[in-house]
């Protein structure tokens, strides 16, 4: 399809959970849902809002930063996937070439992470003390995309366990500071400890969330703090949990457990009224592409069909200040053979992926 091409996609639009249409436009780039003139090419299907994955690592893998050809096939295969909108959840590379590309999803991020000294992995944040929080924070507010990403806890090798990564008083300064310059603070949190006070202290969302608990859970739906819980990523908890057991054996059990309870975990979170998005963690170990395995996790979860397909299609949109489908949107979308909002694995085989207005595949 040429870029100046009438795209006609005919079925059924889902522009929401509940809200069906039986076509669209696709005119110079952009939604229409009046009939142009012109000739048109036309898609049948179910189409729905480019899908979101709101926990991505374009530019990373598990060394650190890549070149810039590896950034551009981990973006390809996300895309392919269609995932057609990106949280970058924290990358040490520069990829703001791809916001150039009309062809490649398009990217928010969240600056590179900021960990506490020796207490990430290497070569993937910044790793200071608590007194330089606040100008870390400033420095990737002004980098990013209106997103900041911390490490909240991690390995502690002299107590054996994970523990949480700062003191209260300086995440209380540093989400201050961010939120004074417009940016929304996330955080890394497998563990129990460091909820409360990262919460208390206005955070916004926390990544994994394995740690909540039922004492937790109630101040997370009170306070609207969102969680992305990576079911993709905690898969590999076993695995890590065998590798650290004869030198970490507290830590390996603790990431068993942790492991054992995700579904009971996400699915409370759900009940009391958290938030809940779509994220794969992408791009540390794990492969790209892998957003329709996550959203059938959450089902697996126990969340209902269409409100896991919200949390990577319009939910997730809404979230992070992008839009949907509505008269003017530009025309990020995916089309599926079936409907799926009634089994979510439809989601795994796109027909068709409209990007900027163009037929991807």
């Amino acid at each position: 399809m040429s870029d100046h091409a009438v795209l006609h996609v005919k079925g059924r639009v889902l522009v929401g959970p509940d809200e069906v249409k039986d076509e669209l436009w696709v005119v110079d780039g952009r939604i229409s849902y009046e009939r142009p003139r012109a000739e048109a090419v036309t898609v049948r299907g179910w189409a729905l809002p480019g899908l979101v994955d709101a926990h991505c690592h374009v530019g990373l893998d598990h060394h650190g930063a890549v070149d810039d050809a590896t950034s551009e096939k981990q973006a390809l295969t996300d895309r392919d996937a269609g995932t057609l909108l990106i949280r970058d959840a924290g990358s040490a590379a520069d990829t703001r070439w791809i916001d150039d590309r009309e062809d490649l999803p398009k990217i928010i991020r969240a600056g590179r992470h900021i960990a506490r000294t020796r207490r990430y992995i290497r070569n993937f944040a910044h790793e200071i003390e608590p007194e330089d929080l606040v100008a870390y924070v400033a420095q990737e507010a002004r980098r990013g995309d209106g997103w900041v990403k911390l490490v909240g806890d991690w390995i502690d090798r002299d107590a054996g366990d994970l523990t949480a990564c700062w003191p209260r008083g300086a995440v209380e300064a540093a989400i201050a500071e961010a939120h004074r310059l417009g940016a929304r603070v996330t955080a890394h949190c497998f563990a129990e400890d460091s909820l409360r006070d990262l919460v208390e202290a206005g955070i916004d969302c926390i990544e994994h969330a394995t740690g909540l608990t039922e004492d937790t859970i109630p101040l997370f739906a009170e306070r609207g703090v969102a969680i992305v819980p990576t079911l993709v990523n905690i898969a590999t908890f076993p695995d890590l949990a065998a590798g650290g057991e004869s030198k970490f054996p507290k830590w390996s059990a603790h990431m068993r457990r942790l492991h054992a309870n995700r579904y009971d975990t996400v699915r409370a979170a759900y009940d009391a009224g958290i938030p809940v998005f779509v994220g794969t963690d992408a791009g540390g170990s794990l492969a790209h592409g892998l957003v329709a395995a996550e959203v059938a996790e959450l089902v697996k979860a126990g969340i209902p069909p269409v409100q896991a397909l919200s949390a990577t299609a319009w939910g997730a949109r809404q979230w992070l200040g992008r839009p949907v489908l509505e008269e003017g949107a530009p025309a990020d979308l995916v089309v599926y053979e079936e409907d799926p909002r009634a089994d979510v694995r439809v989601l795994a085989g796109p027909q068709r992926v409209v990007l900027n207005g163009r037929v991807i595949g």
